[in-house]
């Protein structure tokens, strides 16, 4: 499982490099020490890439590759890079729409991972709203996979417009947390795929935040019902 997270990550970030040679941008792809900022020297991000005076520190992850550590590291990089004026942080995820997951995986996020994941979630969202969307998207998709176990349902499978759409047929999240989820994945997958919004604020992503934390404490409800 490590070796292909790992595959489907450098995949991720070949193709991102060539996206943004095509753009126009000088790209250091797993950047020495030589063509790292001196506030990047204890870093070692995936990819820099520069055009001008804009400089964007990329690192790309999977969610079975999220951990408490990592995030750690992903938290301290996005504060580093903000406080330079020209720079900024990008913290692409790899297709999740593409990949089946088992309930029982275990790259899946447990709660308390995603609880204290989220808070690395709200840091990043007053200056990288674009990533911290990105980030929260994969907290709650782990969440509503564990509310899916809990409620003993069977799906076909885990892609995120299927899981949704079935958790509001079987009415465990009501019509507004769905209408609420499935905005936010429309806003995801335009900013996953590289595409401009200006509908995604602040805002959006701490509603997200929210509900993520919402649909947590109904697993302890159902602990308590059961």
């Amino acid at each position: 499982m490590a070796t292909s997270t790992a595959n489907l990550e450098r995949e991720r970030l070949l193709k991102l490099a060539e996206e943004y040679r095509e753009k126009g941008y000088e790209v250091f792809f797993h950047p020495s020490l030589e063509d790292l900022p001196d506030f990047l020297k204890t870093y070692r991000p995936d990819m820099i890439v520069r055009r001008g005076e804009e400089n964007v520190v990329i690192q790309v992850k999977s969610r079975s590759s999220l951990n408490s550590s990592s995030n750690q590291y992903l938290g301290n990089l996005a504060q580093a890079v903000e406080r330079h004026p020209g720079w900024r942080f990008e913290l692409v995820m790899t297709n999740p729409e593409d990949i089946m997951y088992s309930l029982k995986a275990e790259g899946s996020l447990q709660e308390h991972e995603i609880e204290s994941q989220l808070q690395v979630v709200r840091q990043l969202t007053t200056q990288h709203p674009e990533s911290a969307i990105l980030y929260s998207w994969s907290l709650v998709e782990a969440t509503l996979r564990l509310i899916t176990e809990m409620e003993e349902l069977s799906l076909e499978g885990f892609d995120p417009l299927y899981l949704v759409k079935q958790l509001a047929t079987e009415g465990v999240i009501s019509k507004a947390e769905y209408q609420l989820l499935m905005n936010a994945l429309l806003l995801r997958n335009a900013i996953a795929h590289g595409f401009k919004t200006t509908e995604l604020t602040q805002n959006s992503v701490y509603e997200l935040i929210e509900l993520t934390e919402q649909l947590l404490k109904t697993l302890h409800t159902g602990d308590e019902a059961g």
